[in-house]
């Protein structure tokens, strides 16, 4: 299975349940939806139109990492943020970062490969996953990031954003 909306339904939260949820706590985005995005280089490809110009947004590439520990980590950066995920694993104070495999990413974030976002976060926080964020998220007025499938992109100003991870309990650590 890919990880469009056409298959949001075998998740264990859904992406319209998710949006839905995100409106029951009055938590404000815009919703887009373009075809199924997969890597940075096809999200670019779009970005134009999805962004509103002179807007101070943060666009992410976003990494699902384990360590030797066997200990789960949500790592979302500004798209284009150099990684080495030695030196990445040295910032953290972690050692032997490695990429999780598709069956960890469903079991530890509820999403399949090319949908990994903060937002993923509502399930990762029951499993003790470890979310950092880019520093630069402090910054923007928007952040861009896929609600659990990749052929949708929300909009959300940072402020609901930060008001997100309140109501799921998530204090993202800064680098």
């Amino acid at each position: 299975m890919d990880a469009s909306s056409l298959y949001q339904d075998s998740l264990p939260l859904s992406s319209d349940m998710l949006l839905a949820q995100l409106d029951s706590w009055g938590i404000s985005y815009v919703l887009h939806e373009h075809v199924p995005l997969r890597t940075v280089e096809e999200s670019k490809a779009v970005e134009d139109d999805l962004m509103v110009p002179g807007e101070n947004a943060l666009r992410l590439k976003n990494l699902y990492l384990r360590d030797r520990k066997k200990r789960n980590y949500l790592i979302s950066l500004q798209q284009d943020r150099e990684i080495d995920l030695k030196a990445l694993g040295a910032e953290l104070g972690v050692g032997g970062l490695s990429f999780g495999s598709a069956d960890r990413l469903m079991q530890f974030l509820g999403i399949r490969p090319g949908a990994v976002s903060p937002l993923a976060m509502i399930n990762g926080v029951e499993q003790e996953v470890r979310f950092f964020m880019d520093a630069q998220a402090r910054n923007a007025e928007v952040i861009y990031m896929h609600p659990l499938v990749n052929d949708r992109t929300v909009a959300m100003p940072r402020a609901d954003m930060m008001t997100f991870f309140e109501k799921i309990n998530v204090i993202p650590d800064w680098i």
